[in-house]
């Protein structure tokens, strides 16, 4: 089996794991669990979680006390796209070819769904505590998760880019933006894999720096896309960034130097990677691909 055909039954795998944990669709505040759910399973990479379980292996993790996280980091990602999506911010209409949450069920619901998936991932984290794992892992594991997901992670990234918009932006504040609303949780991802596998602190330290170059690389991708693709193939409107007054880093640096920077950053990222004990060939696969993908 190839590393794509590989991919694709791994990702289903994930994808089944992350579903297991979503809510049950009943009570009167069922349109909740709707919306959620619909947020949720709308499609896409899982990466988060399928980074955070590569991770894991690499560092010899087996358990089951991995599930909960990646749930719950699959949940606070989609929460933060649910509520990119919305009139005060993006204002998208589509993303991965379906009607976003705030389209389908309204914009009330769409706030009231983000919400609800970001308090729902943490609940649903706190029960990797009853799946047998290290307690004291799992609590670090949930300081990692809360801090990447706010306001020195994810969200301060979205406050800064929320105050750039319509304005100039250096490269040094675009990298900011970048490193925190995009990088931190795929941060997070594999720190916590790496924490949930007994790994030393030197050693989650460096999965840290590996994920901060992936994302790093994995968002000057997007902002590529957003310029050289189309709706078919992204899934979402392109030019969303010029049509937002957004700079980018093809903003910056234009389409060849920002495609030649993702790959050198890629690169950095591999080399860190291989530095580390033990080896995952498909964790090293998967971070080579996110350089040319297409969506």
């Amino acid at each position: 089996m190839n590393f794509h055909e590989e991919l694709v039954v791994r990702t289903s795998q994930v994808r089944e794991t992350v579903e297991r944990f979503l809510p049950r669709e009943e009570g009167p505040q069922r349109e909740i669990m709707e919306a959620m759910n619909y947020s949720v399973t709308a499609g896409g990479k899982r990466l988060r979680p399928l980074l955070m379980l590569e991770t894991y292996r690499l560092f010899g993790g087996d358990g089951k006390a991995i599930e909960p996280f990646m749930a719950a980091i699959e949940m606070i990602h989609t929460y933060s796209l649910v509520h990119d999506d919305l009139p005060a911010m993006d204002n998208d209409e589509y993303r991965r070819g379906k009607l976003t949450t705030h389209a389908k069920f309204g914009h009330a619901m769409g706030v009231l769904a983000g919400d609800a998936l970001l308090n729902y991932a943490f609940e649903t984290a706190a029960g990797a505590f009853d799946c047998g794992g290290d307690p004291k892992r799992t609590a670090r594991a949930l300081q990692i998760l809360a801090r990447k997901a706010g306001i020195y992670g994810m969200i301060g990234g979205q406050v800064v880019d929320v105050q750039s918009t319509g304005h100039a932006v250096s490269q040094d504040r675009l990298d900011f933006i970048y490193e925190l609303k995009t990088g931190a949780l795929l941060e997070a991802s594999m720190m916590i894999g790496a924490v949930l596998a007994g790994a030393s602190d030197g050693q989650v330290e460096t999965a840290e720096r590996i994920a901060s170059d992936v994302g790093l690389a994995f968002q000057i991708r997007d902002d590529i896309l957003d310029v050289t693709s189309t709706m078919e193939t992204l899934g979402k409107p392109i030019r969303s960034d010029d049509r937002n007054e957004k700079t980018t880093y093809v903003t910056l640096r234009g389409v060849d130097q920002a495609s030649a920077d993702v790959e050198e950053i890629s690169q950095r990222a591999l080399e860190r990677l291989g530095a580390l004990p033990g080896r995952n060939e498909f964790l090293t696969e998967l971070i080579k691909s996110l350089i040319y993908r297409e969506k």
